[in-house]
C-alpha cells in the first residue's frame, strides 16, 4: 500500500509541477525512473520472499510426532525369518514410551506356551483401565482367538478391546433377507432328519414359498396343507416367515455336518444382519443365538465365527440387564472358550452362574429342572404381584428378579455352578410345537441325561431342584444313570434332590384333561401324569427303593391353594398326598402350583428353607 501511494505521489509531481529548465529535465526524469523502479523490485522481492517463508514454515512437518504416529498405528517386529527366531519373540527396538510397553508385553505374554502366563495376561488387560483408544484396538488387531475369547468371557473387559463387525456383502439382486434365509435353508440336506426336523424345514419351505408368491402376483391356493396362513392370498408377514425359518435352523443345527453347511453358505452373515434388523425382537434374536450356540459346539468353526464379527455382539449381550439374552451369549461364549472350559453346552442346556471366567474355585452343581409349560428361566422368577405387574421390572435386582437362581442363590453360594435346563413341553397336543414329537418321560430323561453329561456335570457333587413334572424327570434321569456304567458319576455324585410340588402319583390335571379331551386333547405327557399310570407307579417304586438305598436327601414342597388354568378352569393340580414321596421333609406352602417354585422375595420362607437345605447338605463338599 505504502509503495502505491509514493508511486501515485510522484506521478503527481511530475505532472503538476512547472517545468524546469530543459537541461535539468532528463536527468531528474531519470532519476525518478530509478527510484520508482528500484523501489518496486525491492518491495515486491521482500513481499515474495516473505509469503515463501511463510509457505515453508507451514508445510514443515514434525517428525517426531509422524514417527510417534506410526508406532500407535502399527507393529514393529524384526524381520527376521521363522526359522532363525527360534524362541526369541522380541519388539523392535524403536523407542516408545514407558507405559505403551505394558500393551506389547501384554499380547506377548498372552500367546506363551505358559498356560497359567496365558490366564494371567488376559485377566490383567481385562483389568486395565488407564489405557487410550489407540491402546485398546492395537490388543483387538493383534490377539489371538484365544486371547480374544478370553477377554469376551472376562466380566469388567472394556468394549474397545472388540472390533466392530466387517461390512456384511450385499443382498444378492431383486432378493430379500427372507428369501436368502430360504435359500439357505433350502440348501441343506433333507434326507436322514428326525421327523421334528423334517416338519419344521418342510414349514418353514411352504411358507417363505407361499410368501413369495404372495410378492409375485397372489396365490392360488386354497390351504390343503393346514399350514397358517395358506388360506390368504394376503401376504404371509415376512416375520412370521423368518421366524419359521430359524426354528428349522435350530433344529438343523444340531447336526455338526449341517453346521458346516450353514458356515458354507454364508449363515454367519445372513444371521447378523437378521439380528441387527430385529434388535426389537427378543424372540427372533433368541433362537439365532440358540443356532449361534450350536454352531460354536464344533471347533474346527471357531476361527469363522470370529472373524465374522460375532464376538463384539456377543459380548454387548452378555453384558444386557435381561438375564435371558445374557444366558444365551454366555452359553455360545463358553462353548468358544477351550482355554477355561472343558465341558459343552448344548441346545437347552444354560448355565447361569459363573457366566464369565472367575478365580472361584467351583466345588458343586446345581441343576434346576422346569415342569410342564415351564422355562428355563421364566419358571425361576420371582413371584409376581400387582406392582410388578403394573410398573416396569427396575434392573435392580435386589427390588425384583426374573430368576432368583442367578440373582439370589449365586450371590448366597458363589462356589456353585448353577444351571438351568429347557425342553418343549405341551399341555395339549394342539398346542404341540412340533405334532410329530410324542415324547415320553422316558425318552425326554434319556435326551436329558445325554446333554447334561457332555456338560460336565457328575463331576462334581450336586443337587437337583424340580418343579411339576421336571421332578418325574429327574427321577427318571437317576434310574437310568444307574444302568449306564458311563453315567455312574452322575449317581455317586448326587447328594439330594428339592421337589416343588411333583405328582409322584399322579394329578389332578390329567384326570380334568382326561374327561374333557375332546376339549383340550391332553399331550403325552400329561397322559402320564394320571394317576392309574402303571409308567408312573412303576417309576415311583423304583425310584423311592433306590433313594433309600442311596441315602439321597430329599426336601419336598406342595402347595396348599387351587390353580386357574386360563379363565375358567380353576384346579388343585397336585394334592398333599400325590407330593408325598415317602422320605425326606415334605412341607405344604400356602401358594398355588405356578408359585410353588417362585418365592415373593429373598428372606421369604420359600427361598431361605431351599437355601438352608442346599447349604447343609453341600456343606462337607463346599468346606474342601
Amino acid at each position: 500500500m505504502s509503495l502505491a501511494a509514493y508511486c501515485v505521489i510522484c506521478c503527481r509531481r511530475m505532472g503538476t509541477s512547472t517545468p524546469p529548465p530543459k537541461s535539468n529535465t532528463y536527468w531528474r526524469d531519470v532519476r525518478n525512473i530509478i527510484k520508482f523502479t528500484g523501489s518496486l523490485i525491492l518491495g515486491g522481492s521482500l513481499f515474495i520472499t516473505y509469503e515463501v517463508l511463510a509457505l515453508k514454515k507451514s508445510l514443515t512437518l514434525d517428525t517426531q510426532v509422524v514417527q510417534k504416529e506410526k508406532m500407535k498405528s502399527y507393529i514393529y517386529v524384526h524381520t527376521v525369518s521363522l526359522d532363525k527366531r527360534e524362541n526369541h519373540d522380541t519388539f523392535s527396538t524403536i523407542d516408545i514410551e514407558d507405559h505403551e510397553c505394558a500393551v506389547w508385553l501384554l499380547l506377548r505374554k498372552s500367546k506363551s506356551d505358559d498356560r497359567a502366563a496365558r490366564l494371567q495376561a488376559v485377566q490383567e488387560m481385562a483389568e486395565t483401565r488407564h489405557w487410550h483408544d489407540y491402546q485398546y484396538r492395537i490388543i483387538a488387531q493383534a490377539c489371538d482367538l484365544r486371547t480374544l475369547i478370553g477377554l469376551a468371557r472376562s466380566k469388567d473387559s472394556d468394549l474397545r478391546f472388540f472390533l466392530c463387525p466387517p461390512p456384511l456383502p450385499s443382498l444378492k439382486e431383486e432378493s430379500s433377507v427372507e428369501e436368502e434365509l430360504r435359500q439357505l435353508l433350502a440348501s441343506l440336506p433333507q434326507t436322514d432328519l428326525d421327523e421334528c426336523i423334517q416338519y419344521f424345514t418342510s414349514l418353514a419351505l411352504s411358507e417363505s414359498s407361499q410368501s413369495l408368491a404372495a410378492q409375485k402376483g397372489g396365490l392360488w391356493c386354497f390351504g390343503g396343507n393346514g399350514l397358517p396362513y395358506a388360506e390368504s392370498f394376503g401376504e404371509v408377514p415376512s416375520a412370521t416367515v423368518e421366524m419359521f425359518c430359524l426354528e428349522a435352523l435350530v433344529k438343523h443345527s444340531e447336526i455338526s455336518t449341517h453346521c458346516d453347511k450353514i458356515e458354507a453358505n454364508g449363515g454367519l452373515q445372513l444371521l447378523q444382519r437378521l439380528y441387527q434388523l430385529h434388535k426389537d425382537c427378543p424372540k427372533v434374536q433368541r433362537n439365532i443365538m440358540r443356532i449361534l450356540g450350536n454352531m460354536a459346539l464344533n471347533e474346527h468353526l471357531h476361527s469363522t465365527i470370529v472373524r465374522s464379527g460375532w464376538v463384539s455382539i456377543l459380548v454387548e449381550a452378555i453384558k444386557s440387564h435381561h438375564i435371558m439374552e445374557a444366558s444365551h451369549a454366555a452359553r455360545t461364549l463358553a462353548n468358544l472358550d477351550r482355554e477355561t472350559v472343558q465341558d459343552k453346552y448344548q441346545d437347552g442346556v444354560y448355565v447361569l452362574h459363573p457366566q464369565y471366567r472367575t478365580s472361584q474355585p467351583i466345588k458343586a452343581d446345581v441343576l434346576f429342572i422346569h415342569g410342564l409349560m415351564g422355562a428355563a428361566f421364566k419358571t425361576w422368577r420371582q413371584q409376581d404381584n400387582d406392582q410388578n405387574l403394573s410398573e416396569k421390572v427396575s434392573e435392580d435386582e435386589t427390588k425384583y428378579t426374573t430368576c432368583w437362581p442367578k440373582s439370589w442363590l449365586a450371590r448366597d453360594c458363589p462356589a456353585l455352578r448353577i444351571i438351568s435346563v429347557e425342553y418343549d413341553t405341551s399341555l395339549s397336543d394342539w398346542r404341540a410345537r412340533c405334532p410329530m414329537e410324542r415324547k415320553s418321560i422316558a425318552f425326554r430323561s434319556n435326551e436329558l441325561l445325554r446333554k447334561l453329561r457332555a456338560a460336565g456335570v457328575g463331576d462334581r457333587p450336586m443337587i437337583w431342584v424340580s418343579h411339576s413334572m421336571g421332578g418325574l424327570l429327574v427321577k427318571k434321569m437317576l434310574l437310568e444313570a444307574s444302568k449306564k456304567p458311563e453315567m455312574s458319576t452322575i449317581i455317586n455324585n448326587t447328594r439330594g434332590i428339592i421337589f416343588y410340588s411333583v405328582p409322584h402319583h399322579g394329578s389332578h390335571l390329567a384326570e380334568y384333561s382326561v374327561n374333557i379331551r375332546y376339549l383340550l386333547f391332553p399331550s403325552l405327557e400329561v397322559k402320564e401324569l394320571s394317576k392309574d399310570s402303571p409308567a408312573l407307579k412303576t417309576l415311583q417304586d423304583d425310584f423311592l427303593e433306590f433313594a433309600k438305598d442311596r441315602n439321597f436327601q430329599v426336601l419336598s414342597f406342595v402347595e396348599t391353594l387351587p390353580t386357574y388354568i386360563g379363565s375358567m378352569i380353576k384346579l388343585h393340580v397336585v394334592p398333599l398326598e400325590s407330593a408325598d414321596l415317602g422320605i425326606g421333609d415334605l412341607i405344604p406352602v400356602d401358594v398355588n402350583h405356578l408359585n410353588i417354585c417362585k418365592p415373593k422375595k429373598k428372606d421369604a420362607f420359600l427361598y431361605q428353607r431351599t437355601l438352608q437345605f442346599i447349604r447343609d447338605t453341600l456343606a462337607k463338599d463346599l468346606e474342601n
